[in-house]
C-alpha cells in the first residue's frame, strides 16, 4: 500500500504505518472487491448514494469506495448521504465537518423519524423495525432526487449471519441479506459491498484510522433485543470453534434447493424416476 500523502484520498492520511494495519486494509479491500464483481454491482458511470450514519461500518465503507476509486476499479460517481433522524442528542455537526475536511460530495438530510418511531411503538418493543422502514423511505427519496442508481449500505457478514438467524429462528424462513437486489419499485439497487467483511475488521480499521464514531443511542438503548441474543450466540460459537462465522456465511453462499423442502424453489415433481434395464444386471454397491 502507498502511503504517500499526495498517492490516496484524505480518508487515508495518516494511516498507520504498521504491518498488521496494512494487511487489514489490504482484507478489506480485496474483500470489498470481492463481492462488487461477485454480484456484478458496477454499472459504469452509475452514481451511487453511499449511506453514512457515522458508525464504524458505514466509515469503512466510505474509505474502501474511494480507494478502489483511487485504483481505477470502481468507475462510479459516489454521494456520501447522512439521514439525520433527529435523534436527542445526535452531534449533528460532526458527519459534515468530517466531509468537508475530507473533500467528499455529500447531502445532510434532516427527517424527524424519531418522533415517529417512540410515539408509534411502546418503549417494550424494537423500534428497528419501524425506525428501518422510514430510514429506507427517506434514502429511496433522495436516491432519486439526487440522481443515484443505487443505494449502498454498510452491512458486513455479521449483519447477514444475524439476519439469517434472526429469519431462521423468528421468521420461519431462510433467508440472509443479498449482496445486491432491487427495491419493490424496481428503480434502484440496493448493494452491500462489505457483504464478505467481519465485523471485527471494521472495528479496527475505523478505530485505528480514529474516525470519529457516532453511536446508534435509539436502537442501542433497548436491552434483550433479539439481533443482540443472536450476536451472543454466534460469539458464544465462536470462543468454543474459532472459524464458525466463516464457515455459516459460506454455507449462505453454498445452497442446494434439492435438499431443502420448499417446492416453490425445486421442482419436486418432475423428478422422476428411470425404469432398470431388465436386462441389465445390478451394479455392486
Amino acid at each position: 500500500m502507498q502511503n504517500q500523502p499526495d498517492d490516496i484520498h484524505p480518508l487515508f492520511f495518516g494511516a498507520p504505518a504498521t504491518t498488521a494495519f496494512k494487511k487489514l486494509r489490504k482484507r478489506i479491500i480485496r474483500q470489498a472487491r470481492e463481492a462488487i464483481e461477485t454480484y456484478d454491482m458496477v454499472e459504469r458511470g452509475a452514481k451511487w448514494m453511499v449511506c453514512l450514519s457515522g458508525g464504524k461500518d458505514s466509515y469503512t465503507l466510505l474509505a474502501a469506495l474511494y480507494e478502489l476509486k483511487w485504483r481505477g476499479l470502481l468507475p462510479v460517481e459516489l454521494l456520501a448521504v447522512n439521514l439525520d433522524q433527529g435523534q436527542p442528542g445526535f452531534p449533528a455537526t460532526v458527519l459534515p465537518e468530517f466531509l468537508e475536511k475530507m473533500g467528499v460530495p455529500h447531502r445532510i438530510e434532516y427527517q424527524d423519524t424519531y418522533s415517529i418511531v417512540v410515539d408509534k411503538v411502546p418503549s417494550t418493543k424494537t423500534y428497528c423495525a419501524l425506525c428501518s422502514r422510514l430510514r429506507r423511505g427517506n434514502l429511496y427519496r433522495i436516491a432519486r432526487e439526487e440522481g443515484c442508481s443505487a443505494v449502498v449500505l454498510g452491512h458486513h457478514r455479521d449483519d447477514a449471519l444475524e439476519t439469517f438467524f434472526m429469519n431462521l429462528f423468528h421468521g420461519g424462513k431462510l433467508a440472509a441479506m443479498p449482496g445486491k437486489l432491487l427495491n419493490d419499485v424496481g428503480d434502484l439497487h440496493v448493494l452491500r459491498p462489505l457483504i464478505n467483511i467481519a465485523e471485527a475488521d471494521c472495528e479496527k480499521f475505523a478505530t485505528a484510522m480514529n474516525y470519529p464514531i457516532i453511536p446508534c443511542d435509539l436502537c442501542g438503548s433497548q436491552d434483550g433485543l433479539q439481533r443482540q441474543q443472536i450476536k451472543r450466540l454466534l460469539d458464544s460459537w465462536e470462543a468454543n470453534a474459532p472459524g464458525r462465522r466463516n464457515v455459516i456465511f459460506k454455507a449462505l453462499t453454498n445452497g442446494n434447493p434439492s435438499h431443502l423442502l420448499d417446492p416453490d424453489m425445486f421442482d419436486f415433481t418432475s423428478l422422476q424416476r428411470i425404469a432398470p434395464d431388465r436386462h441389465s444386471r445390478p451394479k455392486n454397491p
